[in-house]
């Protein structure tokens, strides 16, 4: 399927206020929804991803996998702020003629989750039977759930928190700290701050693999090496990756959208607004993530209502639910086999 654009006819009001006019969604549907209406799977897509989720989650969404367009009427909604169809600070401003870059208005988790429900609306779905997401992803769903509870059958938590942590927003801090050292972030021009994005990338993916991931991948095999080692290239690389395919803005804006998330924000506390969440819920989480430690995926299980807890066992850290598909897909099958309702319980992957 190729990308559609939403375009919303009223302005966007977001949480603190500000408006954005013209707001345009860009989203990918597999499949068709059912007579019943009752066959939705809306998958929320992490910082850099895209709508396009049979690309990038390849063997756990797509043709014979768990969610699939042959059973389910799948959707996926580039988020706000990012440049694959939404609107996002090289859009255009409407007031000035020019793109937003730097005046682009600061937004949260919440005006995604907004922009999304709007979205949900104009497809005519009503129900979703299953929400899911893993790291940006997964504030996104949790949020969702929180908001609107009755509209979410079944809910699958991937790697993500409650309440972004000090570690976390320290770690993006850092990356805009790389960003902002580059002087040309400030020229208001496409390609501006592209050397600092490529060093926040580097940063990231500190955080994104660990210590076991660098020695098993990246290891030299010549014992002689004093120089161009295997994991200065492979920084350098992934950061010109980045570089090809986004822009520094929308980064510098998506970290401090991550940063945001906290759902107990003006609603008394984190435990009361998780306890609001009523779908049945799968929370997965990854020993090896040094990002999203296991205990914040812990602490949701304790603290949602109808919830399963699983592990999901694999050395790549937090990247680890994009890459170990074949696991994540025997997790979830077993989670919708089982029973979880006022009990709690544990899965246990399967080979």
């Amino acid at each position: 399927m190729s990308l559609e654009i939403y375009q919303h006819p009223e302005e966007f009001v977001l949480e603190s206020g500000r408006k954005i006019e013209g707001l345009e969604i860009g989203y990918h549907t597999y499949g068709n929804l059912n007579k019943h209406r009752d066959n939705v799977v809306w998958v929320c897509h992490a910082l850099t991803a895209n709508s396009d989720v049979f690309d990038w989650w390849k063997g756990f969404v797509g043709e014979g996998c768990v969610f699939n367009p042959e059973e389910h009427f799948i959707v996926c909604a580039n988020i706000l702020g990012s440049p694959y169809g939404t609107t996002n600070p090289l859009s255009i401003n409407p007031a000035t003629g020019q793109p937003y870059y730097l005046s682009f208005p600061q937004f949260t988790i919440r005006d995604i989750v907004k922009s999304h429900q709007l979205l949900a609306e104009h497809l005519g779905i009503g129900q979703i039977q299953t929400l899911i997401g893993g790291s940006l992803g997964g504030q996104q769903a949790m949020e969702w759930s929180i908001s609107e509870p009755s509209r979410i059958k079944n809910l699958i938590l991937i790697a993500t928190n409650a309440k972004h942590s000090p570690w976390g927003i320290a770690f993006n801090e850092s990356q805009r700290m790389a960003i902002t050292a580059d002087r040309t972030f400030y020229a208001n021009k496409p390609d501006g701050g592209a050397k600092g994005l490529k060093a926040a990338r580097s940063f990231a993916l500190l955080s994104y693999r660990n210590y076991k991931t660098y020695g098993l991948t990246q290891q030299e095999e010549q014992a002689d090496v004093t120089d161009n080692f295997r994991a200065s290239s492979y920084q350098s690389y992934q950061g010109e990756k980045l570089v090809k395919r986004f822009n520094a803005y929308s980064y510098w804006y998506l970290t401090k959208v991550m940063d945001s998330h906290d759902v107990g924000r003006g609603r008394k506390s984190i435990e009361k607004a998780l306890s609001n969440i009523i779908a049945k819920t799968l929370v997965i989480g990854i020993r090896t993530d040094l990002l999203f430690p296991i205990e914040e995926q812990e602490y949701l299980f304790q603290h949602i209502p109808k919830a399963a807890f699983a592990e999901l066992h694999c050395f790549q850290g937090h990247d680890g639910f994009l890459i170990e598909t074949e696991g994540l897909s025997n997790l979830v099958s077993a989670f919708f086999k089982t029973d979880v309702r006022g009990k709690i319980i544990e899965l246990q992957q399967t080979a």
